[in-house]
């Protein structure tokens, strides 16, 4: 298995610290206000790679944080006049149930930053003691960059670079200007607690060294986030780490690329920010994790309507096929532990799944497998001689059974196809500003304008409908109706 290291900027083979175990912590929402499509696919994300290295075989304890101290909290509860832990609890519910909404299945452990202030104050005072920070006059307290010599490694930028690029007038206290706080005393209206400094809260880098330490150890094998956090996040916490252990704080750095919305990045001055609740007010959850996994987690992705609509036929077709596996499974007794049909790729599935996978997670190479698994499937069903049925019957059923044993890491097919089905339905109706009802009503009269052979009615029927956007099937078992922009025709 290869993973992408942010730090050595290439692919390189997977070997955890310790045989058989992976410790993993990925950076999660500042919960200043509700969640974005941003935070979802970087939950999506790192849920996604745990459940793989789970399926491969490891123990994997996967922590992800709530940062829950922060200057924009407190900026925001203020100006609602709330207490700014109270607002915290909020958001993170309002988080939790958007995540839950999107079935991401959660971390093993979920920090937040407000329940670990002792912990942070003692990593601090370590700090202090080996001549990595210092206290000014005003009881802040600061990290010295010069003074860890690796500092820049994660994102290749040289101290003499960052001097051009700081503020000029240096905060009061700060004996340089490349310094970091490490503790900030406590102003009028903010939230603090006692410190030996003072009365104060952390910054917010020290709070995700402390949590890992404390809930992964002094050295992790995979530190995730997006690619925003490399500078100055990551790279601070690994100046705080690395100076506290004196050891390599992570072994792989790895890191999920942004979102940007219709060719431009999320902005709430641009009134473009999509947050997880609007989005999936307009798509299925599924929907959204199937576009979220169309690109590799490290590229950047441009989230365009076109693509939400495109997922959603994709979508729609595998979950049609998926509905007439089962009905021919049944039909004619398909078992996974019975004969295949000759040519069978059954066997194939997983094999290339993981193949794909164990090169750096590669979901864009494993979602674009599906279209020749189900394109086999339908070809079986519409072919497969009378003789061969049961056979045929037998591969869907391991077909079935090998997408429900891979494809489900990817958080897809998990619901029953009539339900996936029925609520693409109901949304395209909702458009089409028509009813099931109405549909049916016209169907029935055009059977009844053939049956009496009043082709020039049935025509007129089936063209009035398809300029609605939906199309007919006459099948022997009667007409069938579907949405044009759902239909993908194999």
């Amino acid at each position: 298995m290869k993973i992408y290291n942010s730090m050595t900027r290439k692919k390189e083979e997977f070997i955890p610290l310790e045989k058989g175990k992976v410790k993993m912590y990925a950076c999660g929402v500042t919960v200043y206000d509700l969640s974005h499509i941003g935070h979802a696919r970087q939950a999506i994300v790192y849920s996604m790679i745990s459940e793989y290295l789970r399926f491969r075989g490891y123990d994997v304890k996967y922590v992800r944080n709530y940062t829950d101290v922060d200057d924009k909290i407190i900026k925001r509860a203020n100006e609602l006049g709330k207490n700014a832990l109270e607002f915290s609890r909020e958001q993170i519910a309002e988080t939790e149930l958007d995540m839950k909404n999107l079935h991401i299945k959660d971390a093993d452990v979920k920090t937040k930053a407000s329940e670990y202030i002792a912990k942070i104050i003692d990593f601090i005072q370590g700090l202090i003691d080996k001549g990595f920070a210092y206290i000014a006059d005003n009881g802040d307290v600061y990290y010295i960059v010069r003074n860890f010599k690796g500092y820049g490694k994660l994102s290749n930028i040289k101290i003499d670079e960052l001097l051009n690029g700081v503020r000029k007038d240096v905060e009061e206290g700060k004996r340089d200007p490349l310094d970091f706080a490490l503790w900030k005393s406590a102003k009028e209206g903010e939230i603090y607690w006692d410190s030996p400094w003072g009365k104060g809260r952390p910054g917010w880098h020290i709070e995700c060294s402390t949590m890992a330490y404390y809930e992964l150890g002094e050295q992790i094998d995979i530190h995730g986030g997006g690619k925003d956090l490399i500078f100055p996040h990551h790279e601070d916490e690994i100046a705080q780490s690395e100076a506290y252990h004196g050891k390599e704080f992570s072994k792989y750095w790895s890191h999920c690329g942004l979102v940007r919305i219709n060719g431009e990045k999320m902005s709430k001055s641009l009134h473009n920010s999509l947050t997880i609740r609007d989005a999936l007010l307009k798509y299925d959850y599924e929907v959204i994790k199937y576009v979220m996994h169309s690109k590799h987690y490290t590229s950047d992705i441009d989230l365009l309507d076109k693509d939400f609509a495109l997922a959603e036929s994709q979508m729609y077709y595998f979950y049609t096929t998926i509905k007439k596996m089962k009905i021919y499974i049944k039909q004619f007794g398909g078992d996974i532990e019975g004969a295949s049909i000759k040519g069978d790729i059954s066997e194939n599935i997983i094999p290339k799944f993981v193949e794909v996978m164990d090169d750096d997670f590669n979901t864009a190479a494993a979602i674009s497998e599906l279209y020749g698994i189900f394109k086999y499937a339908n070809n079986i069903m519409k072919s497969a001689k009378k003789e061969d049925r049961i056979l045929a019957a037998n591969s869907l059923a391991k077909i079935l059974d090998s997408i429900n044993k891979v494809y489900t890491i990817l958080g897809l097919f998990t619901q029953e196809p009539d339900q996936f089905i029925n609520n693409m339905k109901a949304k395209y109706l909702k458009k089409t500003n028509i009813t099931v009802e109405e549909i049916e009503t016209k169907i029935a009269k055009r059977t009844e304008a053939k049956k009496s052979k009043d082709f020039e009615m049935a025509d007129a029927i089936r063209n009035e409908l398809e300029e609605k956007g939906i199309i007919l099937s006459d099948t022997s078992e009667g007409t069938t109706w579907d949405f044009k922009a759902l239909y993908n025709v194999d």
